[in-house]
């Protein structure tokens, strides 16, 4: 493959930030996408320059580290695919590829296409988490769950915090993390004790970490890489206004 790349290079948070053109040798169809970053990134070292600083670990579309805008869309636009799950066959032999980092103000740009999302690390910090007793595991077997309440909540706990939703959003909104973490645990008989605050403190503090409000134009159901619906946003407002009525 003969591509062009246009990557998004800055020093930290202060530094104004530019795009670096790359026309890497060596790149095939087979490769993934961080693959091939890989690939560049050698020839960087093997030249003495800086290389790329980009996020990842799994690499099999599981934790959400691998936090890429390509060509203008998170993940890269192939539906339910992470950054790292994207593979070249996508492209095009002389394509122009452009890499950029989530651009919110809630996720500062620590290098390169690194941001920091530590805000959705507190945001989980506020309610995220099931404190109160539930007993042991043989006493939740006895629990009865219907299928149609595990199914949603087993749908809401896919979400792997990657910041697709917040990228994609024209208000960078973080509706759609913060309303499948509540929803997954308020769905549940073990999370429903602390159902009313967990829903209130998350919400509160997703306002204060700077995250916009959202508008429903459906942008981060589309891009988010394990298709969570909006469904939860409807359901978290839902659950965040009964909350507030009740004190």
């Amino acid at each position: 493959m003969n591509l062009t790349l246009k990557v998004w290079r800055q020093k930290g948070a202060a530094d104004p930030g530019h795009f670096e053109t790359f026309q890497p040798k060596g790149i095939v169809e087979d490769m993934s996408f961080l693959e091939m970053l890989d690939v560049v990134n050698e020839e960087l070292i093997e030249a003495g320059k800086e290389p790329i600083a980009f996020d990842h670990d799994c690499r099999e579309g599981i934790c959400g580290t691998c936090s890429l805008v390509i060509n203008g869309k998170p993940h890269g636009g192939q539906k339910a695919t992470t950054a790292c799950q994207l593979h070249m066959r996508k492209f095009g032999k002389w394509d122009t590829i452009t890499i950029e980092p989530w651009r919110a103000k809630a996720f500062p740009v620590v290098k390169d296409l690194v941001v920091d999302r530590s805000a959705f690390d507190r945001i989980i910090q506020k309610g995220g988490f099931v404190s109160v007793g539930t007993g042991g595991a043989p006493d939740a077997n006895c629990l009865p769950i219907s299928k149609e309440v595990s199914d949603e909540a087993m749908d809401a706990a896919q979400c792997i915090g990657c910041g697709a939703c917040v990228a994609a959003c024209k208000n960078a909104s973080a509706m759609l993390f913060v309303s499948a973490k509540v929803s997954h645990m308020n769905l549940l008989p073990q999370g429903k004790p602390e159902a009313d605050r967990r829903v209130k403190n998350m919400v509160r503090q997703m306002d204060e970490e700077g995250f916009g409000a959202c508008t429903v134009t459906g942008s981060c159901e589309a891009v988010c890489p394990k298709e969570i619906s909006l469904n939860f946003i409807t359901k978290m407002n839902r659950d965040y206004g009964c909350a507030i009525l009740k004190g």
